[in-house]
């Protein structure tokens, strides 16, 4: 069963505030399994344009992944993300088709 992402582009406008949801979404994720794969870090925007950070969150399955964006406990973190920073978040199912080469 393919894995299911959450990929995350966010610019943080108060730090301070973002923090709060940092620790807010700790649970929601230890429950729905989430596995940081990228967190901030040094990147190069190659094409088009970014927001200052890119985040992506491993889950599961698609279907946990969804799961943990509509639980309660995370709508309730997600307040405090968007009183702090802007973000464009996509849930995305993984492929685990033929790869190159």
């Amino acid at each position: 069963m393919a894995k299911g992402y959450w990929i995350a582009h966010v610019d943080v406008r108060d730090p301070e505030a973002y923090q709060l949801y940092l620790k807010a979404n700790a649970a929601p994720f230890a429950k729905f399994g989430a596995r940081f794969l990228v967190r901030g870090g040094t990147g190069v925007v190659a094409a088009g344009a970014a927001r200052a950070r890119s985040v992506v969150i491993e889950f599961p399955d698609y279907a946990t992944a969804l799961a943990c964006h509509d639980s309660e406990v995370y709508r309730e973190a997600a307040k405090l993300r968007d009183a702090a920073s802007v973000v464009d978040l996509v849930i995305v199912e993984g492929y685990d088709g033929p790869q190159p080469g």
